[in-house]
């Protein structure tokens, strides 16, 4: 199984390696950033910066780095982050708890921890605290939409400052995320580790702890299970305010079918917030040619974090 979905995660960084451009970008990175930790674990990202000042100077762009809900340091593919340090964007690598030990409620909070920790030093990595976009690729995808859907404002009271910061973001553009766990493909069409990812079981092996006992034991009621797969769906979440969403979908995706960036993006339409499918005619999960496609990304957060400023946004409130 692990093999699998780390298959997923390296899946976009090995096709897009023969397209790479020949004008190389130069960069200096950081790796191991700890923004938090879990149960005693680090949790960490890394950061690349390039040497020389392009559009994208000054504002921060965070790469989810998941691919089945999958994570790890390793998986942190350097095609998906060039082109966006070509314009001159500081790009946050973020690996989070990977499964199969973490389920994906536990994985959320990693991205709100990631999110909130990098707003909040914005300043040592020049970078506009108020223009951060997100991205990510199948369930980097999913996170990415979890966090334009479902940021939080900071929590004045927390004793961590950090916790104390936002952790929204200012747009988000994605490739072929799902959306809708418990209408995938199809209304009523339950795949929380079930039909269609029936062989990703272990991020919607949902648990809790059992205080008088003091140990994690299965959630087993459907209903509860049904509200949690209700609460990790990105459409769930949808407002006026979330941020301008860009998806990139093949219409032959059998794994996650199109039909899932189709039914979100209407959602955030229907709630005056601008949205834009890009799709890709017969691709599945991923294609040869995804590289050119990655330019879509680029000019998106182009269009809607280089003329943003910290004086207009209010997306660190």
């Amino acid at each position: 199984m692990v093999s699998i979905v780390l298959g997923l995660v390296v899946m976009i960084g090995m096709l897009v390696e023969p397209a790479r451009a020949i004008t190389e970008v130069t960069f200096e990175r950081t790796s191991d950033v700890i923004y938090g930790r879990k149960h005693g674990t680090a949790l960490t990202f890394d950061v690349f910066q390039p040497t020389q000042d392009g559009p994208g100077s000054g504002v921060g762009l965070i790469l989810v780095v998941s691919g089945g809900w999958f994570s790890a340091h390793e998986a942190i593919s350097l095609p998906l982050i060039e082109p966006f340090l070509d314009r001159g964007y500081t790009v946050f690598a973020v690996v989070h708890g990977s499964q199969p030990k973490f389920t994906i409620p536990e994985i959320l909070s990693d991205l709100h921890r990631a999110v909130r920790f990098i707003r909040y030093h914005a300043e040592d990595y020049g970078i506009d605290p108020d223009r951060i976009g997100i991205y990510g690729g199948s369930a980097g995808g999913h996170l990415s939409l979890m966090q334009g859907t479902a940021g939080t404002p900071g929590n004045p009271e927390a004793k961590d400052p950090v916790e104390q910061t936002s952790s929204r973001v200012q747009a988000v553009a994605c490739l072929f995320p799902p959306t809708d766990f418990l209408n995938y493909g199809k209304p009523g069409e339950n795949a929380l580790g079930r039909g269609i990812l029936e062989n990703f079981k272990a991020p919607f092996n949902f648990h809790e702890l059992d205080t008088t006992r003091n140990v994690y034991v299965p959630i087993s009621d459907e209903e509860r299970i049904f509200e949690i797969g209700r609460d990790i769906s990105p459409i769930s979440h949808v407002s006026p305010d979330d941020p301008p969403t860009l998806i990139l979908h093949g219409d032959a995706d059998t794994l996650v079918p199109i039909q899932q960036a189709q039914r979100f993006l209407e959602a955030l339409g229907e709630q005056g917030v601008e949205t834009e499918l890009v799709v890709k005619a017969d691709a599945g999960h991923g294609w040869p040619d995804l590289p050119k496609d990655l330019t879509s990304l680029v000019d998106w957060f182009d269009q809607h974090l280089l003329g943003a400023s910290s004086s207009d946004s209010s997306g660190s409130d």
